[in-house]
């Protein structure tokens, strides 16, 4: 096992496109950190040159205490996990899982019991004589990373490696991986676009953006304290509500709605009159109806025009008066017009009774609401 240390790490080819710029990161002896961010972002550029598949334009990078920016990649002790599971269709899972052994001459009885050791791991002990073809998605997966495992590496590096499988099947792998990592305590650096996977699986998790990294942190704490309304849209599933907003006093106003603010943070409060960009994460609003107390001053009455029904709670879709901001996601597209008028969702209680075409009343939970600068995007503490 070792620690993996990015410094200033940037890649540029020979078109002059730059993919990552100035790259820092330190993942720790042991730990599971998550790169994710959308298409394109430059997570698998990174990932491919912490494996030594891509050369570093600038930078230096450290595999324990090793400066490796020169060293080949088979010399990394690094192992990877592909999305594509990358296996051999003529070998069996046991030729597969000790190729890399077999390749190091690594004599046979040690190989048949490591090749065995990771395959009971795995729960792969009654496929081994089968091929590739003869498994199922997960189980090929699964024959992928005892694959990693015998090497018995420094460091695991995943690149997308549950993209492949339906949704059902990539619930379970995820966890049967962050439970796998723990137990080998192996230092993995995984790269995902999926932010779900990122959240449940990693001791901490990076974000990227157009080949900059945005911030890294544990996943409680990117959700609760966003950098940047780029990273507050992306962690979190429904998105964040992001909408233009004043404040005077201790109220804001959105759109023709006046809520009345609890604690103004000082960040908004050096803004009093100008507009800035307020924050509302669909869990933060539920039915009026439903909530104890005096909501009075902290709700949105508006006409639902969709109700997701999920069982354990629903997803109620409505119009605000007020104009919605940009996140800078390339992967979703925003339809944003002049008009004040944008889309809004809340997480609302299954109890409630919403229906679409119907008025709905919104309280705000005042104390979880986000502020960013309008120009910069950055948060107001």
């Amino acid at each position: 096992m070792a620690e993996v240390v990015l410094e200033k790490v940037t890649k540029v080819y020979e078109n002059g496109f730059q993919a990552v710029t100035d790259l820092d990161l330190n993942i720790e002896d042991g730990e599971f950190l998550v790169l994710v961010g959308p298409s394109g972002c430059g997570k698998s550029t990174a990932l491919r040159m912490i494996a030594g598949l891509e050369e570093i334009s600038g930078g230096e990078m450290r595999i324990g205490d090793r400066v490796v920016n020169d060293v080949e990649s088979k010399d990394r002790d690094i192992a990877m996990v592909f999305q594509n599971y990358a296996l051999y269709p003529h070998m069996t899972v046991y030729d597969n899982i000790g190729f890399a052994l077999k390749l190091a001459k690594t004599p046979k009885a040690e190989l048949d019991q490591r090749v065995r050791e990771a395959a009971k791991i795995l729960e792969l002990d009654d496929y081994l004589d089968r091929k590739p073809g003869q498994l199922s998605g997960g189980q090929r997966q699964r024959v992928a990373m005892g694959r990693a495992i015998v090497r018995q590496p420094a460091a695991f590096l995943m690149d997308e490696p549950l993209s492949n499988l339906d949704a059902k099947l990539r619930v379970q792998m995820r966890a049967e991986i962050a439970k796998l990592q723990r137990e080998l305590g192996v230092t993995t650096f995984y790269v995902t676009h999926d932010q779900v996977e990122a959240m449940t699986m990693g001791d901490r998790v990076a974000v990227i953006k157009d080949g900059f990294l945005q911030q890294v942190d544990t996943p409680q704490n990117l959700y609760d304290h966003p950098e940047n309304i780029f990273v507050a849209a992306f962690i979190g599933s429904p998105s964040m509500n992001l909408y233009e907003a004043t404040v005077t006093g201790s109220t804001m106003q959105l759109g023709s709605h006046s809520i009345e603010l609890g604690h103004v943070p000082a960040g908004v409060a050096a803004r009093e009159g100008q507009t800035v960009v307020v924050g509302i994460r669909p869990e933060d609003m539920d039915d009026a109806n439903l909530v104890d107390g005096d909501t009075h001053g902290h709700v949105i009455t508006a006409t639902a025009s969709l109700v997701e029904s999920l069982g354990a709670e629903i997803m109620v879709h409505f119009e605000i008066d007020a104009r919605a901001v940009d996140a800078g996601d390339p992967d979703v597209l925003e339809e944003l017009s002049d008009e004040e008028v944008a889309d809004a969702v809340a997480r609302f209680n299954p109890r409630s009774g919403a229906r679409a075409g119907e008025t709905i009343s919104a309280v705000i939970d005042i104390e979880r609401l986000h502020f960013f600068d309008l120009e910069t995007g950055l948060a107001l503490r």
